[in-house]
């Protein structure tokens, strides 16, 4: 799903529509022209699209033989998808190369913050859910808050219920499914002092995701396209050794390339067995008057 423009320089988005029905013919000269036209294509897609996609879409990278293609798959749940996508669309407006607008998607992952309010978790399964829960699943008018990412999170929705959200101003997004509930925007995001709510259609992948379709979606996130630049720009930069684009991370997005071993002096091996290596810790502009430590980011599995 792509979501409405955040600003005047959001970059549009491309919808790859059905693109594992489509005949394979038509899905090469679709992605080539976008080749063509832009130089390169970060795919951004949710893990709960079918395993159809995936496989397509590494079909036409590899027929096409083309390193510019980079295929990101985040785990997060559909709303928190589409609102990292348009935070690379903002972000597509800037002097950034390609490599380091597509490795931002593993950076930006960290400052977004994605749940649902529903009526049952015994479908639930990319959160941990205790024989309690699915117990009360079962009990007429339950409804739980459940936080996907950073760190699962799970509720039985009350007067008392908390859910520990981002320590840094953020705004919200709320997409209804089959659920008249409004404790998104009226019970937490007043308790994680966001500072506004919009709303938005729920993406089509979302009632597989958390298992069911009676939901509210909601997702926090870092709307300003300043502060967004500026946690990229804050990580150190490095060139791939294979295609020569500059990168943020230890894994090149496009060619899946990773930094040669390093070659220097031997070192001894602590008593442990524990790595002798350690970086010092860089620190991200401060979000809301705190300065936050850059969480490492993580290798994706490679694309071709």
């Amino acid at each position: 799903m792509a979501l409405p423009a955040q600003d005047e320089r959001t970059v549009p988005a491309v919808v790859l529509q059905d693109v594992h029905r489509q005949p394979l013919e038509q899905a090469l000269d679709g992605m080539q022209a976008l080749l063509e036209r832009h130089g390169h294509v970060i795919v951004v897609a949710s893990q709960a699209v079918a395993a159809a996609v995936e496989r397509r879409l590494h079909t036409v990278r590899s027929l096409l033989e083309s390193d510019r293609i980079a295929l990101f798959r985040p785990a997060l749940p559909p709303l928190g998808v589409a609102v990292l996508a348009r935070q690379l669309r903002q972000l597509a407006s800037c002097d950034l190369g390609p490599g380091v607008l597509a490795s931002a998607g593993r950076l930006l992952t960290h400052y977004v913050h994605c749940g649902a309010v529903l009526t049952s978790v015994t479908h639930l399964d990319r959160v941990p859910v205790g024989l309690r829960a699915h117990a009360r699943s079962w009990v007429p008018g339950s409804q739980f808050g459940v936080i996907a990412h950073p760190a699962p999170q799970l509720v039985r929705i009350g007067p008392d219920a908390v859910l520990r959200g981002p320590d840094f101003g953020t705004w919200m997004v709320v997409a209804r499914g089959r659920l008249q509930s409004d404790w998104a925007g009226t019970a937490l995001a007043p308790a994680w002092r966001v500072l506004g709510v919009h709303e938005a259609a729920l993406p089509a992948e979302s009632a597989q995701w958390w298992g069911t379709g009676k939901l509210v979606e909601f997702c926090s996130y870092l709307p300003d396209l300043s502060v967004l630049y500026q946690l990229v720009t804050s990580v150190r930069q490095s060139v791939c050794h294979w295609c020569g684009i500059d990168v943020i991370g230890d894994r090149c997005v496009f060619c899946s390339a990773t930094p040669p071993a390093y070659d220097g002096p031997a070192q001894t091996a602590p008593a442990h067995g524990g790595s002798v290596y350690g970086g010092p810790a860089r620190e991200t502009p401060a979000l809301g008057g705190a300065a936050r430590a850059t969480p490492a980011l993580e290798s994706p599995p490679p694309t071709g």
